[in-house]
């Protein structure tokens, strides 16, 4: 039986992570989504292929995976018919189980999706018209506590691994359709040169709705650090998924140590969840402040080594009425923002509401105001429009919230949405 046990919470003490990195499986198998092409190479030695096949099958397996989204190793066309078994038989590629998918009315689809030891967790697909933005999740609950966020009222019970975390990407990716049509042999199986060439003629890779990727979903990707990296290393290598790392945006609440190895290691752009600019509001919603403050995480963001203004820090300010929304404010956040230098930009979150929250959204008015103070300071401070509020998938609503319920539940469910 897998171990499930909850992680521990450890308050103002960073938790100490779950050492697996692969989910184990009851069939036996070894799931190969989320293991680099190198250690996809050691693991068919280690099965039992001698080193040339098992070089020859890694490029092979992982072209397949990451390049056309396949999931069953008989697909595989240019990998001898013999050798497909062998590989069925020892080895997996797999994805989390989807619990239920939902739609919202402004075109926000949000994912329940499950562990193969059972744990629940979300993501979020959020439609624009020039971009498609996917809101990946970290970790199964959150350690954080942050009092305006629903994913910080729930237990942390571990880390996802990496497979998990990339899987998610390639969910999203399989239920928009964005793998390339057509066959894509290319050599070293069964096909004939005519097939071959064939091949080559229907391949297309059509244009994408997936454009960008977000580290903000359940979770601190930066306390699942070796995890999260090892993922959108998946994500951004060029035989890989291949997005850039221009296009994919980690979120911390300010883990100030892990940091730095975030520039030099992920290199992707930087959010900072920053939410107030006063000690005891920060430290009332970003529990976190108080072992982390806020002079000590705004230097942290003064010295990444990636902050530019081509490549600027984003702030996220979630607005709660009364709370951090006044003019005055509005003005302390610029005066921190020129006093350390920042290239940054600020993005007003209007607080979206869940059950049992203790916070209002503030007012359209004031929230309007703050913007005009920080953009008459000549920092740019959007007004970000909240979307999948009706399926509690908007920023600071992700909860699993799974019910047990018969398929016929669900399609009746399903059935009345379309």
């Amino acid at each position: 039986m897998t171990d499930t046990t909850l992680m521990s919470i450890p308050g103002q003490v960073d938790p100490v992570p779950v050492a697996r990195d692969i989910t184990p499986r009851e069939d036996g198998r070894v799931d190969l989504m989320g293991i680099p092409r190198t250690r996809i190479r050691e693991i068919f030695a280690e099965a039992g292929l001698d080193d040339r096949q098992a070089k020859l099958r890694a490029k092979q397996v992982y072209h397949w995976l990451y390049h056309r989204g396949v999931t069953e190793f008989e697909a595989m066309t240019d990998i001898a018919k013999t050798m497909r078994p062998w590989l069925t038989e020892r080895f997996v590629i797999g994805r989390p189980n989807i619990v239920e998918a939902q739609h919202s009315s402004d075109g926000t689809r949000k994912w329940l999706l499950q562990t193969d030891d059972g744990h629940d967790f979300e993501m979020v697909f959020i439609p624009d018209a020039d971009r498609g933005t996917l809101c990946v999740s970290s970790q199964v609950g959150c350690t954080l506590n942050c009092t305006f966020c629903h994913t910080g009222t729930m237990r942390l019970v571990r880390n996802l691994t990496p497979g998990e975390i990339v899987g998610q990407v390639m969910l999203a990716r399989d239920a928009l359709g964005e793998w390339p049509k057509g066959k894509m042999d290319f050599g070293g199986g069964d096909a004939t040169d005519e097939e071959s060439q064939e091949s080559q003629a229907e391949y297309r890779a059509d244009g994408r709705l997936l454009t960008n990727i977000v580290m903000m979903g359940m979770g601190e990707p930066l306390y699942n650090f070796e995890h999260v990296r090892d993922a959108l290393k998946l994500v951004m290598d060029g035989e890989g998924l291949a997005l850039s790392k221009r296009r994919i945006t980690l979120s911390t609440s300010g883990v100030i140590p892990m940091m730095e190895r975030c520039a030099a290691e992920i290199g992707v752009n930087l959010a900072v969840s920053l939410h107030a600019v006063t000690k005891s509001v920060r430290d009332e919603i970003v529990p976190l402040n108080k072992k982390y403050g806020i002079e000590e995480l705004l230097q942290a963001c003064a010295d990444y080594p990636k902050a530019s203004n081509a490549r600027r820090i984003t702030f996220e300010y979630v607005m709660l009425k009364d709370k951090n929304d006044s003019d005055a404010d509005a003005h302390e956040l610029v005066r921190l923002i020129k006093h350390y230098g920042l290239p940054a930009k600020v993005n007003l979150i209007p607080f979206n509401p869940w059950p049992g929250a203790n916070y209002e959204c503030s007012e359209p008015d004031r929230i309007r105001s703050f913007s005009n103070i920080v953009f008459d300071a000549g920092i740019s401070a959007p007004i970000r429009t909240p979307r999948g509020r009706d399926i509690d998938a908007a920023c600071g609503q992700l909860k699993t919230t799974a019910q047990k319920k018969s398929r016929a539940e669900r399609d009746r469910e399903a059935a009345a949405s379309a």
